[in-house]
């Protein structure tokens, strides 16, 4: 007796038609189970509710994957452990800006130091012009905006006193009693006695007798 006929089907044409209908469930049901399965260990990571969700899938056909689909978590293991790397990455970034530390010593510097206070090493270059901390990777400053290795207006200045030839000094001064070049100069003239003065005759001097 054929088995089919439970279904009160007796032409051939349907029998083959039914019989294809069964298998094509059968094989959405295994390949149900399998996805389910697959699908369980990319989003569970206990192994054991990865078997217990193929084996619903398994004992109830397309129930127990309807189930699954609606009880699974929405998000990949791999996705889960990229973000929680991207969480780690940002507050290891974050705690090194907070908290920066000297390449050489590992003491614990600021943004703001240009040497370490511990080994004494020179950590940034000032500016030239405003004297904050540059970036090696900077090419313009980003506070005063003056090119990075620009000298200051008053550096500048000074190194051009520095390098420039010292004039002659002035001429010394002529003390005031000098008459000065432009001014003729007075002969001094000789003190002759008054008439009234002039000295005896005896007290001249005298030829010695022979």
């Amino acid at each position: 007796m054929d088995a089919l006929a439970v279904f009160g089907i007796s032409n051939n044409g349907l029998n083959l038609a039914v019989k294809l209908i069964i298998l094509f469930l059968v094989a959405v049901w295994l390949a149900l189970v399998f996805w389910t399965w697959s699908d369980g260990r990319r989003r569970i990571e206990d192994p054991l509710l990865v078997g217990c969700a193929a084996a619903a899938s398994f004992f109830f056909p397309f129930v127990g994957t309807i189930v699954y689909m609606i009880v699974r978590p929405p998000e990949y293991l791999d996705d889960v452990r990229e973000r929680e790397l991207e969480i780690a990455a940002a507050s290891a970034r974050l705690q090194q800006v907070e908290q920066l530390a000297c390449p050489y010593c590992d003491f614990e510097i600021e943004k703001t130091f240009l040497r370490c206070p511990s080994c004494l090493r020179r950590l940034k270059e000032p500016c030239g012009t405003c004297g904050r901390p540059l970036d090696p990777r900077w090419k313009i400053c980003p506070y005063c905006e003056a090119e990075v290795g620009q000298a200051a207006p008053q550096q500048r200045r000074r190194a051009a006193r520095r390098s420039a030839p010292t004039s002659a000094a002035p001429p010394p001064e002529r003390p005031s009693g000098r008459p000065s070049s432009g001014q003729q100069p007075t002969v001094a003239r000789a003190q002759t006695p008054a008439r009234g003065t002039e000295q005896p005759a005896a007290a001249r001097t005298r030829p010695p007798s022979a």
